[in-house]
């Protein structure tokens, strides 16, 4: 490390943090990439993992690979370690709660994790999906409901086994539920010999009044339209109260009347809340940096901390505004947004270093986007000079793949996506569904053995009526 330039020190290789270290590599300054992993992930994609859609490799990349060009130059270190604290006042930060590594400037790219509302005890019934790991255990916990299925006697312990409940109907929680209800309808069946995977339920409870609350209203009612035609049982306004390993307990509203509702299942996913990370807390212990509701750090209009410009917040632990035109808007919590933070703070720190001044951040807003499922997708799109174009449906689907084959990094990871999605268009197969090992014992209680004669147990229809999702 050239001890005669300034040390910057990147935490996270997300989005954000990636794209500001290959915005400074070219700078004449030392860059230090500290992640916790070795593996950047490509995390619209992620839920594809969960739902044995592709395989780990397919969305994510390691990070030495991926940044190799940037090595080259002779500037750049990558850690794999965890960032635990950070001392602003000695301009320093604590690696695995030991190793101290000093900064003259921070960018802080550390994300996002679960929020669960004040209600930790939750997450280990109802698993979120932020991380590799995440996917692999609700993959587990997805198949092994299956399996304790085809192993329970008793109908009414099965029904639960097979309902499968999504909270949060935000991208992720209507990706998770639209896929969870494909795989059930069109891969598992006959895979089974005493239950029929067709009989499935997945139930997504939303605590507002609309699916995809960020979109447009036309196109919140067009995404619940697909979900119902796909299978998926939607319930807005239902509040969730309580999760347990038997089910989950919500409330609905209708006037002034409050109305509690049980809802049986051992398979709950949680995607309904987000909270900065921990190094949020930090920062407002040490650098006097302000939290909003979500645990995220509230920044200046050039994303850096007011009383330290040495140290910049990006991506999704930043309460950051886009300053264009008219008054400044919230950057909402995409990936576009943490990339252009990225390219921001890296521009605005070169500026710093031969004494310009900074410019305030500006998001460019190209449009949203969101599938629902086989064949089923909602798409917002701001074009210049013409404005807001929406669709939906066959094309938005057809949209809504190419444009996530086309941002994955490298060329294998696109090869290899366009290949699983087209052999699983044509056979509903995935061929991601091997699990390492079970969920634990204490979370997926095992149930009582079928006897090895027990015959198949064939759908009755005023039974399969009962508990099959709506057509």
């Amino acid at each position: 490390m050239n001890a005669s330039k300034p040390h910057v020190i990147v935490v996270g290789c997300g989005f954000g943090g990636l794209e500001a270290v290959r915005a400074l590599s070219k700078a004449e300054v030392e860059i230090t990439l500290i992640d916790r992993t070795n593996h950047h992930l490509f995390q619209p994609l992620l839920y594809q993992v969960a739902t044995a859609g592709l395989s780990a490799p397919a969305v994510s990349a390691p990070i030495r690979h991926t940044l190799r060009r940037e090595m080259k130059r002779g500037n750049l270190t990558i850690l794999q370690a965890e960032v635990t604290d950070i001392d602003a006042a000695m301009r320093r930060v604590t690696l695995d709660g030991r190793d101290k590594l000093a900064y003259d400037h921070l960018i802080v790219a550390s994300g996002a994790t679960h929020s669960y509302f004040g209600h930790d005890e939750w997450a280990a019934h109802a698993p979120g999906l932020k991380t590799l790991a995440d996917a692999f255990s609700i993959r587990a916990r997805v198949i092994g409901a299956f399996e304790r299925a085809e192993r329970t006697l008793d109908a009414t312990a099965r029904e639960a086994w097979m309902t499968f409940v999504v909270i949060g109907a935000g991208p992720t929680g209507v990706e998770m539920a639209g896929t969870m209800t494909e795989i059930a309808q069109h891969t598992l069946p006959m895979e089974f010999r005493r239950i029929d995977s067709r009989r499935t339920r997945v139930v997504l409870l939303e605590g507002s009044e609309r699916v995809l609350g960020s979109f447009v209203p036309q196109l919140s009612e067009r995404a619940r339209e697909q979900l119902l035609k796909l299978g998926v049982d939607v319930r807005t306004g239902s509040k969730v109260t309580g999760i347990d390993a038997e089910g989950v307990t919500y409330e609905t509203r209708e006037g002034e009347t409050v109305q509690a509702h049980r809802l049986p299942s051992r398979t709950v996913i949680w995607a309904a809340g987000v909270a900065g990370s921990a190094l949020g807390r930090s920062l407002a212990a040490t650098a006097g940096a302000t939290l909003d509701r979500a645990g995220r750090v509230v920044v200046q209009p050039d994303l850096s901390l007011p009383g330290h410009p040495e140290i910049s917040v990006i991506g999704d632990l930043a309460a950051a505004l886009s300053h264009g035109r008219g008054e400044p808007k919230p950057v909402p919590g995409v990936s576009p947004g943490a990339k252009q933070m990225g390219r921001s703070v890296a521009a605005n720190l070169r500026r710093r270093l031969h004494g310009e001044p900074t410019q305030a951040f500006r998001y460019i807003d190209y449009g949203s986007l969101a599938t629902v499922g086989r064949k089923a997708a909602v798409v917002d799109l701001t074009v210049p000079a013409i404005g807001a174009i929406r669709f939906w449906g066959l094309f938005a689907w057809l949209f809504w793949l190419f444009a996530h084959i086309y941002f994955l990094i490298g060329f294998r990871n696109r090869l290899t996506v366009m290949i699983d999605w087209a052999w699983a268009y044509w056979t509903y197969e995935r061929n991601a569904r091997v699990v390492a090992e079970p969920p634990s014992a204490a979370v997926m209680p095992a149930p009582a053995l079928a006897p090895p004669t027990l015959p198949r147990v064939e759908p009755q229809a005023e039974d399969a009526e009962s508990i099959s999702t709506p057509s």
